[in-house]
């Protein structure tokens, strides 16, 4: 049996893209978004409070999420963010460029 594997390190430039698919799936908090990011990539990836909090502020301040207090499952005050129709557009501006980027890196690697 192999040793397990450390999450790994995000790629520059995806984490608002893995936010706003994350919120393509309904409202949801901070730790929320991070335990969907994990579970999703059945553990690979994972994001940290130091930098989803700040990717959050910046998607808020872009007009892409927006924000309200709630309840969370175990009734402790939480910060819920909900995908905007602006959010919506932008994240299938970033798929499709992440897309491209990932073609584009295949047939380097795939190049003889």
């Amino acid at each position: 049996m192999g040793k397990p594997h450390a999450p790994a390190e995000l790629l520059p430039g995806t984490l608002d893209l893995l936010v706003l698919k994350a919120l393509a799936a309904g409202r949801m908090h901070g730790y929320g978004i991070a335990q969907h990011v994990k579970q999703t990539s059945d553990d690979v990836l994972q994001v940290g409070e130091s930098s989803l909090y700040p990717a959050l502020q910046r998607l808020l301040m872009r007009g892409w999420v927006k924000a309200a207090w709630g309840a969370s499952d175990n009734n402790r005050r939480a910060r819920y963010y909900e995908l905007t129709a602006a959010g919506r557009k932008q994240l299938a501006v970033e798929r499709e460029e992440f897309d491209r980027v990932i073609l584009a890196i295949h047939k380097v690697l795939n190049a003889t």
